[in-house]
Formats: C-alpha cells, sequence, structure tokens
C-alpha cells in the first residue's frame, strides 16, 4: 500500500481545539472507567477470598456463575449435548 491510498487520519491537533478536546475527553473517560473496573476485580477476589475462607469451592462458583448468565435454552442444549458426549465415552 503506498502512502497515496492509505486513509488520513482527522485532524485532531490543538489548533482545532473541539476535536482535540473530545478526544481528551473520551480517553479520560476511558481512564477512569478503567480504574473502576480495577476496583471492582479486587472486590470480586476479595469476596471469592472470604467465601473460600468460608468453605466453598471457588471454582463450583465460577462455573454457577458461568450457568448464570446463559439464556436457560442454551444452557439445556448445552447440557444435553454434554450428556450425550458423555454417554458416548461411557462416562456415565
Amino acid at each position: 500500500m503506498n502512502a497515496h491510498s492509505m486513509p488520513k487520519a482527522p485532524d485532531v491537533s490543538s489548533s482545532e481545539g473541539v476535536a482535540a478536546d473530545e478526544l481528551r475527553q473520551f480517553i479520560e473517560r476511558i481512564e477512569r472507567l478503567n480504574e473502576e473496573a480495577e476496583g471492582l476485580k479486587s472486590d470480586i477476589r476479595d469476596v471469592f477470598a472470604e467465601l473460600k475462607g468460608r468453605g466453598f469451592d471457588a471454582k463450583a462458583v465460577r462455573a454457577i456463575l458461568k450457568i448464570r448468565k446463559q439464556d436457560h435454552s442454551e444452557r439445556q442444549e448445552q447440557e444435553a449435548i454434554l450428556e450425550l458426549y458423555m454417554q458416548a465415552l461411557g462416562m456415565v
């Protein structure tokens, strides 16, 4: 690809003012959201540590959380496929 066929990036220089300010606002919003996400991840780790301390199996809880995210019919379909495969392998 030569320089003439490459798409030109929009001008967001400080001389444009508005575009640069808008870009800066987007970046700052993303940075704030990333900070919040890190805080939430830390909180989730704390909850898992607490449940492990109370004797619950974290791996099982993670599996339950994954299952609860699924639509009911999607979950039933996946369970049926799993059951079929386990039967084919003589696991049940």
